[in-house]
């Protein structure tokens, strides 16, 4: 069989959340909305944090590499569902899906590894204090970083190569409000054997990794604070990863509900609902999660204007 997109281009249409026309105008001001929020509560974290020199450690470096990844993953989604409820349409071209699909997971990879990361960080400062500086260096830092980029770009890139040798219906209706890998997938009319076996591979190597890592840095991170003797000292060391163990909670719990989920119902479109929860809620709550629990954030505006001196932090070592 030739390739759809070799005797012609195919024809994507994102059905989106809901086909009532009804609904459109409440779900087109709810999701603007929420990626208004998404992007100002993220963008006020890198703000503060470039800013701020209070907050120039390996913990905001890493947050504010979160936030900015947050900004670029909505920003792969939302606004092409908002255009196509303006417009009324929900054509998407063959290269736009493809394009969306790579950013797509690209910018997912990089959450779940800088996650797995920011688990390291909290791991070192909490049961290493004394060696943090000297573990934790800006060069480290910005490997790791690199690292995680650079994991994500390779694995973003199998993945779209191996879609474009798939072969598609000239009309093709995606039951979602985005071309997810899967969803795409599974809709090609050519054997996606291979697809799905380098599709779930990777899916298991790639979060089964990054998780084990953050539920042993944690395992450990628990073992020292009970180890810690004062009830203000077991405080100051759970408060340091508390907001970051919130942020890893939603994200895997929300991604594994998802799919898991998915492999259970056939029913897409409550697939693609439930997707909305880690791709547009996830990135929407955690500039929420991170300033309630870190006062440094808190306070970086009101030190930035002057009103307020600033304060050393009574966090661990950062």
């Amino acid at each position: 069989m030739e390739k759809g997109n070799n005797t012609g281009v195919p024809d994507f249409l994102l059905l989106g959340v809901s086909e009532d026309p009804e609904l459109q105008p409440f779900i087109f001001g709810l999701f603007l909305s929420m990626y208004l929020v998404t992007v100002l509560g993220n963008l006020l974290i890198i703000l503060a944090t470039i800013s701020d020199s209070h907050l120039h450690t390996p913990m905001y470096f890493f947050l504010c590499n979160l936030s900015f990844v947050d900004i670029c993953f909505t920003s792969t989604t939302i606004p092409k569902m908002l255009v196509n409820i303006q417009t009324q349409s929900k054509a998407v071209t063959y290269g736009g899906c493809i394009s969306q699909m790579y950013f797509f997971t690209l910018f997912v990879g990089l959450d779940n590894f800088l996650l797995a990361v920011m688990a390291y960080d909290r791991y070192v400062a909490i049961c290493h204090p004394l060696h943090y500086t000297a573990v934790m260096t800006p060069q480290l830092c910005g490997l790791l970083v690199l690292v995680c980029w650079i994991l994500s770009v390779l694995h973003a890139l199998l993945q779209s190569l191996m879609v474009l040798h798939l072969s598609f219906p000239t009309h093709l209706e995606i039951p979602h409000f985005f071309c997810e890998l899967n969803q795409v997938v599974q809709l090609a009319c050519s054997d996606t054997f291979f697809n799905d076996v380098v599709m779930y591979f990777a899916l298991v190597l790639l979060v089964t990794c990054p998780l084990a890592g953050i539920l042993y840095s944690y395992s450990k991170i628990v073992s020292s604070i009970c180890a810690i003797s004062s009830a203000q000292g077991k405080y100051k060391a759970f408060s340091t990863c508390a907001s970051h163990l919130s942020v890893v909670s939603l994200f895997y719990c929300t991604v594994l509900g998802v799919y898991l989920s998915s492999a259970v119902s056939q029913n897409s479109r409550s697939t693609a609902t439930a997707s909305l929860m880690y791709t547009v809620v996830t990135p929407m709550l955690n500039p929420f999660i991170y300033s309630l629990r870190y006062k440094d954030i808190k306070s970086a505006p009101r030190r930035l204007l002057g009103s307020t001196p600033g304060k050393e932090s009574v966090d661990p070592p950062q």
